[in-house]
This record gives C-alpha cells, structure tokens and sequence, in this order.
C-alpha cells in the first residue's frame, strides 16, 4: 500500500509540472492580454487608438492604454508588411504610435519540442520498469536458464528419508557413488549413465527420490521444469537450454534434474498440420547438449515423466538416457515403511500400527498415504483429541478414497431405500463369491458424486488378475442394478457408472487379452493413453466384421455376468433384505457387522441398538480424552505464563547466588548486565564528587537495603544445602 501511495504521489508530482509548464508557456491564468480578430487590430491602427505595437514573428500585440492590451495573429508575412506600410510607418513619423519588436526567443521551441520531450522520458521510464520487472534486470535475462542450484541449504533429504523403493535406490546410489569416487569406475573401464529417466504414475515419489539424490551426491543439484524451457518466442527455450548446460559445466561435476521432462520431449513431427517450431527446437539442442559432438563430462541428466510414450526416440535411445528407473505402487511392505516415515511426528494411538494401515491401503501412492495420516491427524485435531485412533485412520482412509462424507445432504426415504437395496446388492454378491476380496464396508452416505459405495479389502497385494477374476469384478459391479430390478422392480441411474466399468472389463477381456475362445488369442486394443499427435491419424487394426464381433464377444459376457449374479441374489434374498434393512437405520456398516448379519448372529433392530451404544461409548471417549487434551494445554500455558514473570523479574532485580568458600557462607546478589552498568556509572559520578575516584576496595560491601532483602530471601527459603558433590564449589541460585 505504501508502495502504491508512492507511486501515485510521484505520478502527481509530473503531471503538476507538465501543467504549470503549460500554463507559463500560454501565458498565465492572470494575462490581461486579449485576442482580436485581423480586421479589429487593422480598424484600430486606422482609427488611431493604437499607442505602442510590438510585431513579433506572425503575432502583433498592440497597446491601446496602459491596462489593455490586444493582439492578433496574421496568415504571413505578406500581411504584415502591408499593415505596415499602410498604417504603422505612416503613425511612427506623424509621433503617433510606437514600434516595438522582441529580440528573437528559443521559449517557442522549448514549447514546440515538449511533447517530444515528454515522450521521450515516458519511454525510458517504460523501458526501465521493464528491464526491472521481477528485479535484478531481468528483462536482459529472458533468454537465461531459469534453473535453481541447490547446495544442500534448507532441510536436507537423504536416502533415509525414502522408504518402500530399495532397487530404485540402488540404482541411484551407484551415481551418487561414482561422483564421490570416480577412479573406481574409470579402473574397470565403466562409464557412468549420462542420464537416467524415472518413470511411474503421478504420486509414487519421483521428485522426491531425486531430491534424495541431491541431499546424497555433495555435488551441485541444478532443478528445472521442462515447462520453464517453453516459450512463446522461437529459440528462448533452445537458449535456455544452452545456458543450463553452461552454468551446468563451470559446476562440474553436478547433477541437472528437469521434472516433467514430456513438456520438451514431446515426439517431434506429431502436430497437426506441422510442429511446434520452439518446442521442437528446444529439445533438438536438448538432444545435443546430452549426446552431441561436444562431450559434457561430469554432468548426469535426471528426469521424470508419467508419460513415457510420448518422448521423442532419440531422447530415449543409450547414449542420452541410458537408463530407465520404473517407480511403480508400493506393495505392503513398502507402504509400511513409508507410513514409518510419514508418522515420526505423529502421535498414534496403540490400536493403530504401520502394518494395520499398510494391509488397509492396497494400491495407495506414497502421495496417498501422506494425505491420509495428515487427514487423519486434521480429524483427530478438529475434536481436541491427543492420539490418532483407528477410527480417525478409517475416517481419512474413505475420506481420501471417495471424498468427503455429505451428511447434511436431504435424501427422500424412497431414494435412500433404493440406494440401500443398491449397495447391499453389491456386498451379497461380494460375501457369495469364493475367493472374492471380503467386504470392509458399507455405506449410503453420500461421498464425491457417489449417493453410496461398498468397499472391499483385498487379502493381499495382486499383480495379475485371472480371467475368473475378472468376470467376478463384472459380477460385483452389477450387483446393484440386479438388486434394483429383483427388490424394487424397477432400475434406476445410480448404476452408470458400475454398467461402465463392467463394460470396460469386458471389452479387455476381449480386445486386449485374448480371454475370448472365438476370436482367440489376438489384440485388438488401442493404447490407453492418447497422444493426439500419434493417434489422429491412426486407423483400426482390425475390419468392421472383427469389430462386430468383438461388440457381441463383450455383451454376451456381460449378460452371462448378469444372470449368474441374478442366482446369487436370488438365493439370498433374505440376507440382502436384512443388509438393507440394517443399511437404512444405521447408513454405514463394517466388515465384522456385515458378516454378523449375512451369517444371522444379529438382526437390523440388534445392530442398530449396538451401534448406537458405540457411538455413545466413541462420545464419551472423545469428551474425555477433550478435556484431557485442554488440561494439558492450560497447564503448558500457565508454566509458560510462569516462566515469563520469572525472566521478567530476573530481568528488573537480577539473581541471588548464594556461595560458600573456605570460611563461611554468604550471599552475593548479581544484576542483570544493564543495572550493573547504571550502577558503576552512578557510582562512579558519586566518588568524583567526593574526591575519592579511583580508590577501590577489592571488595564492596553491599548496601544495608540489599542484606536485608537478601536475609528475608534467606528467611522465606529457609535452609539451603551446601552442595559439594564432585568437589563442585557451586551455590544454587534462588530466583528473588
């Protein structure tokens, strides 16, 4: 804001100077001077009322009394000479009149070249907030490399601090190691990976294992987006990248890590209709710099991409990236090294361990697991609780998975039955299904875009699905909408999103992993992921009757899905309506309760009676550990509150210290540095007015004020015992 004022002030400051210059110029606001047409200056000097005229250039000021004046311009020079001749000579000779002129004036060129002036200054100022935009000139440094070194200043991550990627560490380490000890390799003939490129799904740690690499090498860490290479002008990206390798070679040997790197590396030739001339351009001296007819020793390239498929060959071929390190999902024992690290500074209660988490959290990120403790640590904070529990842990791990619960959304009875019907639908068929994945719960809370979901927890950690597998995956998803047609006789659109997936499943089944008996083991797929640039263009690999063929192949599966869970239902018609019925009084059921009521050791009207007496028994817990946790803090804030008075009052009377010496024991009372100061200065005037400066005792006596504070201290203390342990000759301090 002061910044602001500041520059509206001087903004004023040359607008009220290019004004008053305007003014001075035309003449003054207070001018007596009047402007007259050419014919009323000529009927003047005619009628002779004109006493002094004063002819400067084309503008004639003519007197007509002491207070009035008038002038008038004339078209040229031609009339002048006439008025002249004709009047003015004739009344100069005759005594009449007066002819003045002005020496020649440069004030009607100052004026004239203002404008130009003013333009000139409003250039430069533009030109040099320009140059300064951002600070330090930057404007001369657009085409600079907009990399950060880092040399281990701030928080530090070392390997240590990455769990759950032993191999990808490995890989890493064997770099790490060759910076520090190069002849070892060099020995044996071994040539260090010029690049290494880390690929994986977004959230599985690849910008943080590369600041791990940073925080181990001890050696200069350039880091850059490929991002801040793109430009809108041609060759701004090509010369960033010239400069980083510049920066890169006076700091070898040093580590260049480019995040993102598909920005720049994109497939060159892949637009429509030609290519991005800069981006092409950038990686072709990107390409260069890595693997060129200059070699750059010592400088190892490391990136990451989640998009693999779209980088250019060139980028990818030995030489360039030599090497390629996948970062995939931590399986459960890498989760629960993660969930180790990312709890150190959280306090979790004795029911929750990393192990319990890990064999909850199947195809969790390391990303994912570090939201979910910090989520949990929020909902154990929003109810002043002081442990993290199992119930906080579950709460965060559905909260991450399908969002936040919407409670206060008003649902009819008619859609919350139907909902109800739904779901329990999915859990039944999930529960009848061998070697299905158990049900971990049950909800009709809405979460996300979803008015409910069943959630099952897998038993272990899966790499490959099976073709029965994957044809019960189709039969759980349509539990719902077969549920809807047998309960209520009647569908509804809360299965779309289930009838989508199923038919997902079904189409790979058959197009991309040859499960089908009749087209036989053959791909007919597409990638998955789409690069405009490579697909536009790209036509189907197989005919239109292969593609009918194909579109029968997956209804026929998904049908056949369809009347093998209709059975399911159908034999179980009365668990599903205890699970719905249990489902719309209390709208969330666990693992344990779904099994107790699809075994029928609990009824709806018991579990709702059960629930209710935990969530009272959750209440109190809450209330308890609450008050506890407000104690605590009260009691932290009191000694707080405490110890501030105390350094307050060491501050403003100093310390008591009591010590013993060979003969006895006495009370030396120190001051704070401050009042010892004012002290001698106050005791120094007062021996130079007493004549006596200069003659000191080895030791002063203290005043009768501070032995007497000293012997209440004494008093109110009572008995202080002599410490002399390890022959220590240290009195204890006493706080006055």
């Amino acid at each position: 804001m002061k910044k602001f004022a500041k520059n509206i002030i001087v903004y004023l400051v040359i607008f009220a100077v290019v004004l008053g210059i305007a003014v001075s110029a035309k003449g003054g606001p207070g001018s007596t001077n009047k402007r007259v047409s050419m014919s009323t200056m000529v009927d003047y000097l005619k009628r002779g009322k004109v006493q002094e005229v004063n002819i400067t250039d084309t503008k004639m000021t003519a007197r007509l009394s002491k207070e009035k004046s008038v002038y008038c311009y004339m078209p040229s020079l031609v009339e002048i000479q006439w008025i002249e001749e004709k009047y003015i000579y004739k009344q100069v000779d005759e005594g009449k009149l007066k002819f003045k002129t002005d020496p020649p004036s440069h004030g009607s060129v100052i004026v004239s070249l203002l404008p130009t002036i003013i333009m000139v200054l409003a250039l430069g100022f533009l030109f040099y907030v320009m140059m300064n935009q951002g600070g330090n000139g930057k404007a001369f440094q657009f085409a600079k490399s907009k990399a950060r070194l880092y040399r281990g200043e701030g928080k530090k991550i070392t390997f240590a601090d990455v769990a759950g990627l032993k191999e990808e560490k490995e890989e890493l380490e064997e770099v790490v190691d060759f910076l520090r000890d190069p002849r070892k390799y060099n020995d044996v003939g071994a040539r260090i990976p010029k690049g290494i490129l880390l690929v994986g799904p977004p959230g599985t740690g690849k910008t943080y294992v590369s600041r791990a690499t940073a925080g181990e090498a001890g050696v200069p860490f350039f880091t850059i987006s490929g991002s801040d290479f793109v430009e809108m002008f041609v060759g701004v990206g090509a010369s960033r990248v010239r400069d980083l390798f510049d920066q890169a070679k006076k700091s070898a040997p040093c580590i260049v890590f480019i995040d993102e790197i598909d920005a720049v590396g994109r497939k060159r030739g892949a637009g429509l209709g030609g290519g991005n001339d800069e981006r092409e351009q950038t990686l072709n001296q990107l390409l260069v710099e890595m693997d060129g007819f200059a070699e750059n020793s010592g400088i190892i390239i490391l990136a990451a991409t989640n998009r693999p498929d779209v980088l250019d060959p060139a980028l990818l071929r030995p030489g360039r990236f030599d090497r390629q390190i996948v970062i995939g999902i931590p399986d459960i024992k890498g989760r629960e090294e993660i969930i180790r690290v990312h709890s150190k500074n959280k306090p979790l209660s004795d029911q929750v361990s990393p192990q319990i988490i890990a064999r909850r959290t199947p195809g969790f990120t390391p990303a994912d697991l570090e939201n979910l403790l910090n989520e949990a640590a929020l909902i154990t904070a929003r109810r002043n609780g002081r442990w993290i529990r199992m119930t906080e842990i579950e709460e965060a791990t559905t909260k991450v998975m399908a969002g936040p619960a919407k409670k206060s959304r008003v649902i009819s009875e008619k859609e919350k039955r139907l909902t109800a019907y739904h779901e329990a639908g999915h859990a039944i068929v999930m529960r009848s299904i061998p070697e299905s994945d158990p049900v971990h719960q049950v909800t009709i809370i809405p979460r996300g875009a979803a008015g409910g979901f069943t959630m099952s927890l897998p038993t272990e950690d899966k790499s490959f699905m099976t073709k029965r597998d994957m044809k019960h995956q189709i039969m759980h998803l349509l539990g719902g909408r077969v549920s809807e047609a047998i309960m209520l006789d009647d569908i509804s659109t809360g299965a779309s999103n289930d009838i989508e997936r199923a038919t997902d499943i079904a189409r790979n089944m058959i197009t991309k992993y040859g499960f089908s008996s009749k087209l036989g083991p053959v791909s007919y797929s597409e990638s998955g992921d789409v690069f405009l640039g490579r697909d536009f263009s790209k036509t189907k690999a197989y005919s239109e009757g292969i593609a009918s063929e194909i579109d029968n192949e997956v209804r026929d599966l998904i049908e056949s899905a369809y009347r093998d869970t209709e059975k399911i239902l159908l034999e179980n018609r009365d668990k599903l309506e205890v699970v719905a019925q249990a489902l719309m009084l209390v709208e969330t059921i666990d693992g344990k309760q779904f099994e107790d009521l699809y075994s029928g050791k609990i009824d709806a009207e018991g579990l709702e009676q059960q629930v209710r007496e935990h969530e009272a028994q959750i209440r109190e817990e809450n209330a308890r550990e609450a008050e506890e946790s407000q104690r605590i803090r009260r009691e932290e804030e009191e000694r707080e509150a405490r110890e501030a008075e105390q350094m307050a009052a060491l501050n403003d009377h100093g310390v008591l210290v009591v010590v013993d010496d060979e003969f006895n024991r006495h009370y030396e009372f120190v001051r704070p540095q401050e009042a010892e100061n004012e002290r001698r200065a106050e005791d120094r005037d007062a021996e130079e007015q007493s004549g006596s400066y200069g003659e000191r005792e080895a030791f002063q006596d203290f005043s009768v004020q501070e032995n007497e504070e000293a012997a209440e201290i004494e008093s109110e203390t009572g008995d202080i015992q002599d410490d002399r342990q390890n022959g220590q000759n240290e009195g204890q301090d006493e706080d006055i």
